[in-house]
This record gives C-alpha cells, sequence and structure tokens, in this order.
C-alpha cells in the first residue's frame, strides 16, 4: 500500500486526499491549523456519508477510506510519501515556503506536484532540487466528482514524472489532459477574463448580477453563470488569477476590475463568506 501526502484541507485538499483514499492508498492530510483541519475531514466524512447513501459506496468500503485518512498538523509528516500534492492558498509566498520544506524533508525521489490553478510551476521547481520531479496537478472543484485533471509541465519536468502523473490521475478515474506552463495554464486563462468582464458589465451599470448570469445561463447554456461561479470559487481567488494573468503576459486586457478588487477589501468573497455578488445562507 502506497503512502500519498496531501498538503491543505480546504476544499481541493480534502477532496483529493478522498479521492486517493478511496483508491487505497494512505494519505497524511496535512494542515497548518487544526480547526481548518478538522474542518476538512468533517468534510470528507460527510461527502462519503452521502456516497453511502445513494448506494456508491457500502458501509464497509467508507470505513476503509476513512481508516487509510491520517490528518496531521506537521509538515514533517509528508516526509515518508512517494508522491506529495501541495493544495494550500494560491499565494506564490505561501507554496514557495511549502515546497522549499518539502524539498528538505522529503526523499529526492519524491514527486513535488501543485494543485495551482496559475502559479508557474518553473517558478515552484526552481526552489526545489529536484525540478525534475515538480509538476503541476491541478484537480477541479467539487475533486470527488469532476473527471478533469490538468497536469502542467515546466520545462525540467521529467518525461518519468508526467508519466506517474498521467497513471495516477488514471488511476484515481480522471482524465488527464497535458498543458504547457503558461500564466492561468488553459482553464483560467479562458475562464477568469470572462468572469472578470461580467464583473465589468455589473460595474459599468449594463445589467443587474442575476440579469448577467440569467443571459449566460439560458442564452449560452452555462450551468453557473459567471458571477454565481465567481462566488463559488471565491472572489479573491479570482482576484489572485487575474493579477497572476495580468502580471505573466503583460496585456492590458487583462486588469482585474476595480469592483473585484472592492469587494474582495470588504470581506465579501462569495459563497464562503456569505456574500458576494450574491447573498448565501449557510
Amino acid at each position: 500500500m502506497r503512502e500519498i501526502a496531501v498538503i491543505g484541507a480546504g476544499a481541493m485538499g480534502s477532496g483529493i486526499a478522498q479521492v486517493f483514499a478511496q483508491a487505497g492508498d494512505v494519505v497524511r492530510l496535512v494542515e497548518a491549523g487544526s480547526e481548518q483541519l478538522e474542518k476538512g475531514m468533517a468534510g470528507i466524512q460527510r461527502q462519503l456519508d452521502r456516497s453511502v447513501e445513494r448506494g456508491r459506496l457500502t458501509d464497509a468500503e467508507r470505513a476503509e477510506a476513512l481508516g487509510r485518512l491520517h490528518p496531521s498538523t506537521d509538515l514533517r509528516n509528508a516526509a515518508l510519501a512517494d508522491l506529495v500534492v501541495e493544495a494550500v492558498y494560491e499565494s506564490l509566498e505561501v507554496k514557495l515556503e511549502v515546497f522549499r520544506t518539502l524539498d528538505v524533508e522529503c526523499s529526492p525521489d519524491t514527486i513535488l506536484a501543485s494543485n495551482t490553478s496559475s502559479i508557474s510551476i518553473t517558478t515552484l521547481a526552481a526552489a526545489t532540487g529536484r525540478p525534475d520531479r515538480v509538476i503541476g496537478m491541478h484537480f477541479f472543484n467539487p475533486v470527488p466528482v469532476m473527471k478533469l485533471v490538468e497536469i502542467v509541465r515546466g520545462p525540467a519536468t521529467s518525461d518519468a514524472t508526467f508519466e506517474r502523473i498521467e497513471s495516477e490521475a488514471r488511476r484515481l478515474g480522471k482524465e488527464p489532459v497535458e498543458v504547457r506552463d503558461f500564466p492561468g495554464f488553459v482553464p483560467n486563462r479562458v475562464l477568469m477574463p470572462m468572469i472578470n468582464e461580467a464583473i465589468f458589465a455589473l460595474y459599468e451599470g449594463e445589467a443587474s448580477a442575476t440579469a448577467i448570469d440569467t443571459v449566460m445561463k439560458l442564452g449560452m447554456n452555462h450551468p453557473m453563470g459567471p458571477l454565481e461561479l465567481a462566488d463559488f470559487i471565491g472572489l479573491d481567488v479570482c482576484l489572485g488569477i487575474m493579477n497572476v494573468l495580468h502580471e505573466g503576459f503583460g496585456d492590458p486586457k487583462y486588469r482585474p476590475c476595480p469592483l473585484l478588487k472592492q469587494m474582495v477589501a470588504a470581506g465579501r468573497l462569495g459563497c464562503k463568506s456569505g456574500s458576494g455578488f450574491h447573498e448565501y445562507s449557510d
């Protein structure tokens, strides 16, 4: 039985830990704060309970998956893993600190993967002594449901590392897609400017948030409107990605809308804060 470490117990990290545990791996779920760690484990428990209720898992399979999960607040507990997936907050400084620590604590053969949705894999790899074993393994939310895994290769990423991560994605029942290391990769380079333009339409008074979302849902057959989706992703995350695109390409078309900056500064971050472009209850 192999050992996987997942760093970060937020929505993405806990989902990644869950799918590896269900695939039969021992998983070290590491989070700096005990409160967030408990919240992440509780979320996994709820997801597995729902799967049992819907007949997708047996009680025994749920118990086995939970038994493979080992929560920890000590990053050194990732040392024995042969694959580490980093899923911490989308901040270059935070991720660099994690990668530097993992590079010291883990075996030289350990692959260090990042779930980043926009930050340069090349930059993360350069912070380590193993750039050939650093790669992007970008899952999508909710991880247990969404099939896509975007595999991002830096210029130093080896073929062996890519093939291992591609194989892991398929083993988890996911569909891997290879992309090169450009700002925002593919999904956010396409998606975030659309969301940002929808925010500009609201900012300039063209239509209400509900109207903009309705147009895109009914007129373009999108399952969620762009402002609803921004709330779901988190407006702070959207702003961070727009900043990466703006700085990375140096093109004014990627400038974040002033309204987006204003809402983040006000703490209106979307679903997770209870209010964004729309209002949310528990």
